[in-house]
């Protein structure tokens, strides 16, 4: 069975990405569970989709999986079809895992500042995961990477820009102090991703 015992040991069986997909989409679903138990949001395309679910009543699973979709052209054409299909399925799993745990998990006592932090640790683990596996969770930096290519201008100016105006709006849906949570938070998350993304110490595709 090609897909258990892959002859290349730099490249994942298929089985390996199965579970690697739907670790990093579980991971991400249950910092959304207890980002939005504690009220606050996060960056990138994510955190737009919990500002609009606020907002809406909307849940976030449907909101997160529409606002994705118009990024999935520029990723085929950026990533390629093996990426956008990856990232399609990890999208979709966080969509519809997102909706049943909070059927699932309560949260009697969360401290915030501790939340923020174990929530920033969780999905920066969960992204690791899927970038290991040659997905993302979509948005804006697929459209960092292809402005760059376009233009030169940075990918990264790119995503700190939006996510300016993803906290910058959140100023008018919850309070001050959640916001600055939620900044600390995106924070742990990048220096998670910043620490432990090199591909030096991991070679497998």
């Amino acid at each position: 069975m090609a897909f258990l015992n892959d002859p290349d040991p730099h490249k994942h069986t298929l089985l390996a990405d199965a579970q690697g997909l739907l670790f990093g989409s579980s991971m991400a679903a249950f910092g959304l569970v207890m980002l939005t138990h504690l009220g606050l949001v996060t960056g990138q395309t994510a955190g737009l989709a919990v500002l609009i679910s606020y907002v809406t009543g909307y849940s976030f699973g449907l909101v997160f999986f529409v606002v994705n979709l118009p990024f999935y052209w520029l990723a085929i054409r950026r990533m390629g079809w093996r990426f956008t299909l990856k990232t399609f399925v990890a999208v979709g799993l966080l969509s519809v895992i997102s909706e049943v745990m909070p059927d699932h998990v309560r949260f009697d006592t969360l401290d915030p500042l501790l939340g923020v932090v174990l929530i920033g640790m969780i999905t920066g683990a969960a992204l690791l995961a899927l970038f290991r596996h040659g997905a993302s969770l979509g948005g804006v930096g697929i459209l960092a990477l292809f402005l760059q290519d376009k233009s030169g201008f940075r990918a990264g100016y790119t995503q700190l820009m939006f996510d300016l105006c993803v906290f910058t709006a959140a100023l008018f849906v919850i309070d001050l102090p959640l916001v600055l949570y939620s900044l600390l938070g995106a924070v742990v998350i990048n220096l998670t991703i910043a620490v432990n993304h090199r591909k030096d110490w991991y070679i497998a595709t």
